[in-house]
């Protein structure tokens, strides 16, 4: 349970050298089966560890969910029937709290979620467009472009499991008024990062996530954006590009997205308003890029 890397052995090759063998680490991968009241409603692949703010973080995506106060327990259990199987701790079965419906028959996924796509399996293109109960428009975060720039730093140097396999997303929670890092998750899909973040803030009663900036160690795709958004948090950092359609919906939905998150420079898509830049700052910033 909670087996984050592997070794495995490998035949390493280097041009110009004589072949070896040696053990490589390798970032663990298994399918995770999410129930609610023992009916299945997903597949997804992910790294184990931090299961419970997995299918937390992933209900509330779903819109199932929207605060902490909805989320009851979860509990490992054993496979396909629970009739005695081995408990391998791939199937978690969630309890919501009374009187929260019970997700609806059409979110149930068709077919398993990859680690590399969070949108998998939904049965319709107006099923992806989930609506979020916490509106961003009303959030007034602002944060300092010198205070984004570290974040990807910060980010990087708590990957401790990334350090050992270079095989893992990373996502984590900014409070845009301290700077203070609330909470760093590593899996093999950028989408299940991003879900045991929020998933954490639900255990921990915090949504709506106001004030908060979204770090990600990738590209900022539509799917992050709508699990950013129905989290209630205001502002998503990638360190690569957005996809047209994540930029479309953060503009429709009052989320500020920014890309190219590297070094001293980014790119704001959407809703620059929450992005300040110090005069110092901008004109150091200008005079750089004048000089390449």
């Amino acid at each position: 349970m909670g087996r984050i890397v592997t070794r495995r052995p490998v035949l390493k090759i280097a041009l110009g050298h004589p072949p070896t063998r040696r053990a490589d680490t390798l970032a663990v991968e298994e399918p995770l089966e999410i129930r609610v009241g023992g009916t299945p409603l997903a597949v997804t692949m992910r790294t184990p560890g931090n299961d419970v703010e997995l299918a937390a973080g992933f209900l509330v995506s779903e819109g199932v969910i929207a605060e902490g106060a909805e989320f009851r327990s979860a509990i490992h259990c054993g496979g396909p029937g629970t009739g005695g199987e081995e408990n391998t701790y791939n199937v978690l079965d969630v309890a919501l709290a009374p009187g929260v419906a019970p997700p609806a028959p059409e979110l149930r996924r068709e077919f398993y979620t990859t680690s590399s796509c969070g949108i998998c399996g939904k049965a319709s293109i107006d099923a992806v467009r989930t609506i979020s109960r916490h509106l961003l428009a009303h959030d007034d975060a602002s944060v300092t472009a010198e205070a984004l720039a570290e974040f990807p730093v910060r980010l990087r140097a708590h990957q401790s499991a990334f350090d050992k396999t270079g095989g893992l997303h990373a996502a984590a929670l900014f409070d845009v008024d301290t700077g203070e890092m609330l909470v760093l998750r590593e899996d093999v899909g950028r989408h299940n990062a991003v879900d045991k973040v929020i998933g954490w803030a639900v255990l921990q009663d915090r949504l709506p996530l106001r004030g908060t900036v979204l770090q990600v160690s990738g590209r900022a795709s539509f799917e992050l954006v709508q699990k950013a958004t129905m989290a209630g948090i205001p502002i998503l950092a990638a360190v690569s590009a957005p996809s047209s359609l994540a930029a479309e919906l953060a503009e429709s939905l009052g989320l500020t997205l920014i890309g190219f998150l590297r070094g001293r420079s980014m790119n704001v898509y959407t809703h620059a308003e929450r992005v300040s830049v110090s005069d110092a700052a901008e004109s150091g910033w200008l005079r750089e890029g004048s000089a390449s």
